[in-house]
């Protein structure tokens, strides 16, 4: 008798198109159920706990760039050279160390050994800005890391390729400086590119902190799915792969946007005039 309330109560007890039915309008309707175990609507589960992945995944995302963008350019304008294997290498490092492994390690020299950071916890930047970030730093530096590898990767290749096109050797013909072929036409082609990393890596930071959040303690988006797994919450699940998924639909419109201004040729249809 007790499970059949249960399941009354949840509306497991009806077929299970008519369940995906009334979830989804629902879903529409901003209402996204409520918690198994902590009885709050799992909309404001998410809403409390969205703004700091996102603000972990900005920084991050700064970090990215910061690594990835001005070593990819030096590394192609120096191709095979020694600071094109240096930048190779660092590619390298970031893409093959674990982030559980290299969050532990900062923790141990940084915030044990040296003491220069806190080693976990969160406080949200509007009480104190400054505490803030000192503990976002390190969870930023180890998703920013591997994403700045790929970025480096990708911006090379591009970099590469523009550098041997015919534009670009039209604009040295015309006697334009090094850094104005460099910066004002190579690289305005290659941010294309760029984007097109960004778009995809930022969607994965914030479907895909899981980790880093839980070392960290970080109570985020991230460390909620963990949650909701380890306590068979099944509303909150659903209700973080739906907002996860629109994420992807949402950063992946803005970089067909952003397209189109970078590169004017290019339409919505993704046709070339």
């Amino acid at each position: 008798e007790a499970n059949a309330a249960i399941r009354a109560r949840y509306g497991l007890d009806e077929p299970v198109p008519v369940q995906y039915v009334r979830w989804v309008s629902f879903a529409l309707s901003g209402d996204l159920g409520t918690s198994i175990r902590t009885r709050q609507p799992v909309a404001d589960e998410i809403i409390r706990r969205i703004p700091t992945t996102l603000e972990l995944a900005g920084l991050a995302a700064l970090v990215a760039i910061a690594i990835g963008l001005p070593l990819g350019i030096l590394a192609a304008i120096r191709r095979q050279t020694v600071l094109d294997y240096l930048a190779g290498s660092v590619g390298l490092i970031g893409l093959s160390i674990p982030t559980f492994w290299l969050g532990l390690i900062l923790i141990l020299v940084l915030a044990i050994g040296l003491g220069i950071l806190p080693a976990s916890g969160y406080i949200p930047f509007t009480e104190d800005p400054i505490a803030n970030l000192e503990r976002m730093v390190l969870p930023a530096v180890v998703l920013g890391l591997g994403f700045g590898a790929v970025l480096l990767r990708q911006v090379r290749s591009a970099m590469i390729t523009s550098l041997g096109s015919d534009y670009v050797r039209t604009a040295r013909a015309k006697g334009l400086t090094e850094r104005q072929v460099v910066f004002g036409h190579a690289l305005r082609n290659s941010l294309i590119t760029v984007v097109t990393i960004l778009g995809l890596e930022l969607g994965a930071l914030i479907s895909g902190s899981v980790v880093t959040e839980s070392i960290f303690l970080i109570p985020g988006f991230g460390r909620l799915i963990i949650e909701a797994v380890q306590r068979r919450d099944y509303p909150v699940i659903q209700g973080v792969a739906l907002v996860s998924a629109v994420a992807y639909i949402l950063i992946n419109f803005v970089v067909d946007v952003l397209y189109s201004l970078l590169n004017p040729r290019v339409r919505v249809t993704g046709r070339a005039t």
